[in-house]
């Protein structure tokens, strides 16, 4: 079966609206065109909760239903920050040539084609249904603080890795028998995969993941469609495979990868996908280690032409004002969005070690200069001059002439210094 597989479109910032809609119809333009059987969207096609009125829950609804008039729709629940519970009922109703079916739970699901969707009653079929032409095995965004509050919230993230492991391995045995009938079997969940790689470069390491690639595999499901992860990336064990799609267009600065969507042809024993690139808005991104190089932001302002640039640089406090935002501005006036990021490095002032050991503050002071590399002398008689002389006398000192004073030799010689 052809399945198209897009994920984490991320409606509702009203700033990401035309990103998110243009990459979508595009996806679905892509999907109608190659012949997609079935269609999955693996988590988080909301940002966050809208209301249905809003321009973004339309444009998702608009869309949702272009393809639910090409194929049967499966929508799986995200995040729960993305998608709050219940967010996703109102696509059940939406009333496209096809059925769409809302995977909200821990269960399976069989396209049984003229029967449309066929659910099982526990997380798992006892059989699988007579004329199903799909098996999928549905696992969506697991709520960590109800594990938390039976298992302890130190040993929930853990808890909840296991759980699952176990779980996936229960659907393997149906997914086995449906292999053997000839039925594809497909996986489809919104989760991290320990060791899988983010948008930016960041490998998510730990014990704290809700997946591994054994785990997903011990399910036995050709296909494995994964969501969450805004970065393509796959894993194939002899033929089968587990894959992220990415998101849908580039929505963060630092996201310098191709996005789209997959397109699979999933048989019983094997699968395979093509990704499809969406027309994701280019993103430009300048990073400095120190003042920006004015030269280096002009050659850039030739590509910046309606991109969306970011220049980023680090100084030291005192060249704070030494940054000419103004000219940054205009020289990448031409830019669709200009994001300047300046972190100023605050002076550190460390402690000497051992300086609290020595017993008289000439002694500190010694102990600081050699720790610095100075010669500390001259501080020093600095030092027994203060101490010793009145606090009018010192200041009289400094403001006239050292000669007509007490100690004009011991003042010249530290001027002279």
């Amino acid at each position: 079966m052809r399945i198209a597989h897009l994920s984490d479109l991320h409606f509702g910032d009203p700033k990401t609206l035309a990103e998110v809609e243009r990459c979508t119809a595009f996806a679905i333009d892509a999907a109608v065109d190659a012949g997609a059987e079935l269609a999955v969207i693996s988590g988080d096609s909301t940002d966050h909760a809208i209301d249905v009125h809003s321009p973004s829950f339309v444009a998702l609804a608009r869309l949702v239903r272009r393809l639910a008039d090409h194929c049967p729709v499966l929508m799986l629940q995200g995040t729960f920050s993305h998608e709050p519970p219940g967010t996703l009922d109102v696509f059940r109703l939406l009333g496209g040539r096809y059925p769409v079916h809302v995977a909200d739970r821990i269960h399976q699901v069989a396209w049984c084609g003229a029967r449309g969707w066929i659910e099982s009653n526990a997380w798992r079929f006892d059989g699988l249904p007579a004329d199903a032409q799909l098996l999928l095995s549905c696992v969506p965004t697991v709520n960590k603080a109800a594990v938390a509050a039976v298992v302890g919230a130190g040993a929930a993230a853990e808890a909840v890795g296991k759980q699952l492991a176990a779980l996936l391995a229960g659907f393997g045995e149906i997914n086995r028998k449906a292999a053997a009938a000839g039925v594809p079997t497909v996986g489809v969940s919104h989760g991290t995969v320990s060791g899988c790689i983010t948008e930016h470069g960041v490998p998510m390491a730990g014990l704290d993941h809700e997946f591994t690639t054994g785990s997903l595999f011990a399910a036995q499901a050709s296909a494995f469609m994964l969501g969450h992860i805004h970065k393509h990336q796959a894993w194939e064990q002899g033929g089968r495979l587990l894959a992220y799609p990415g998101s849908i267009g580039r929505l963060h600065y630092g996201e310098e990868d191709a996005k789209g969507c997959l397109l699979w042809d999933v048989e019983p024993d094997r699968a395979s996908f093509r990704f499809i690139e969406t027309p994701a808005r280019r993103m430009l991104h300048l990073t400095f280690r120190g003042r920006p190089d004015m030269d280096v932001v002009r050659a850039a302002a030739a590509d910046a032409a309606g991109a969306f640039v970011r220049v980023r640089w680090e100084i030291a406090e005192e060249e704070r004002s030494s940054v000419d935002r103004d000219e940054i501005e205009r020289v990448l006036a031409r830019a669709a969005e200009l994001k300047l990021e300046g972190r100023v490095v605050p002076l550190l002032r460390a402690r000497s070690a051992g300086i609290s050991a020595v017993p008289t503050l000439a002694d500190k002071l010694r102990r600081w200069a050699e720790l610095a590399g100075v010669d500390g002398e001259p501080l020093v008689k600095r030092l027994a001059w203060l101490q010793a002389a009145p606090p009018d006398e010192i200041v009289r000192t400094i403001v006239s002439d050292t000669e007509a004073l007490a100690g004009p030799s011991i003042m010249a010689d530290l001027y002279r210094e």
